[in-house]
């Protein structure tokens, strides 16, 4: 009689907790952003965060938490419980750069964080100012190399993305600019208009706007082909720099340990998401292209994005923050 009915709770408990299990998700997600509302990293976010909750049944809510370039957002969603019902953008700029740049990261970002999967692949732009004499790539090279630091190019900040990027640029090309920080790329690219610098190198959602009004001129793209809205604009492959043609990564992750289960449920449902034609048409609006890849192959993106920016901050000497 006992042992029946330890049998028949037994029974219980493990259809319960398979119920349990099956259940996932049963209430709102928090997808955090690191980083202000309006910039390419939330508009992605947000593109991806609609379909998303549509997949999975739940809302997906996304929240900006922004500060310190992306580490407080990130840090954040590190401490948070892994169960799926917290989920972070894990981009290039914040899971790469910025940990390579600080002294004491407040986050690890590959051992506190479950990739999940990149999601899009944000296409870079080398822009000048369309009153600027310099027309073309090659002739940007020559004045540099004719007058090293006379020019100078902006970015969204000391040890920023667009910093480091155009700290490699000089590397590569072996040439001389002055860099001017603003607090963020939307200075940055204001900066240029007014004509306080002379090159910003930016995201394409962000310039996108004004290269197709005609106040900004596109020297090269960082895209495996030319963009269907600038054919007459090289890669940086075709000038000859395939180092730099890296378009930034933008995927998503979770805090560390995300139970097995949840995370292929959210790897799948990202999938359907990225397959969509109506979210295809959408992020490659923002100068993007979707990218849905498996957990392994998105953390061994992050890895060896984090041992590129780590070797870009020790060829430059730059002093960590």
């Amino acid at each position: 009689m006992h042992k029946h009915i330890k049998v028949g709770i037994a029974a219980c408990l493990f259809s319960f907790s398979t119920i349990s299990a099956a259940a996932y998700p049963d209430r709102a997600i928090e997808f955090i952003v690191p980083y202000a509302p309006g910039g390419t990293t939330d508009l992605i976010a947000r593109i991806v965060a609609t379909k998303l909750g549509d997949v999975l049944g739940q809302s997906v809510v996304v929240a900006n938490k922004p500060g310190a370039g992306g580490a407080v957002g990130s840090a954040y969603a590190a401490r948070q419980k892994p169960d799926g019902y917290t989920l972070v953008m894990a981009v290039e700029s914040s899971h790469a750069v910025n940990p390579s740049v600080r002294s004491k990261p407040p986050y690890d970002p590959i051992n506190d964080f479950t990739p999940i999967s990149n999601l899009a692949n944000v296409l870079g732009v080398l822009d000048v100012s369309a009153k600027s004499n310099i027309k073309t790539f090659q002739q940007l090279l020559d004045v540099l190399k004719a007058k090293p630091g006379k020019l100078a190019f902006g970015s969204s900040g000391l040890g920023g993305y667009s910093h480091l990027f155009g700290e490699r640029f000089l590397s590569v090309t072996k040439t001389n600019m002055l860099h001017v920080p603003y607090n963020g790329l939307g200075p940055a690219l204001a900066g240029l208009l007014g004509g306080q610098v002379d090159v910003v190198f930016d995201n394409l959602p962000s310039s996108a706007g004004q290269i197709a009004a005609g106040t900004f001129r596109a020297l090269a793209v960082a895209a495996p082909s030319r963009v269907k809205s600038m054919p007459d604009v090289p890669t940086y492959a075709e000038v000859g720099y395939p180092q730099l043609n890296t378009p930034s990564w933008f995927g998503m992750a979770a805090p560390a340990k995300l139970p097995a289960d949840v995370l292929e449920t959210l790897n799948k449902a990202v999938g359907k998401v990225l397959a969509d034609p109506k979210v295809i048409d959408l992020i490659e609006k923002q100068g993007a292209v979707p990218d849905h890849t498996s957990p392994e192959e998105f953390k061994k993106i992050i890895e060896e994005s984090n041992k590129r920016w780590q070797g870009v901050v020790q060829a430059i000497g730059f002093e960590k923050l």
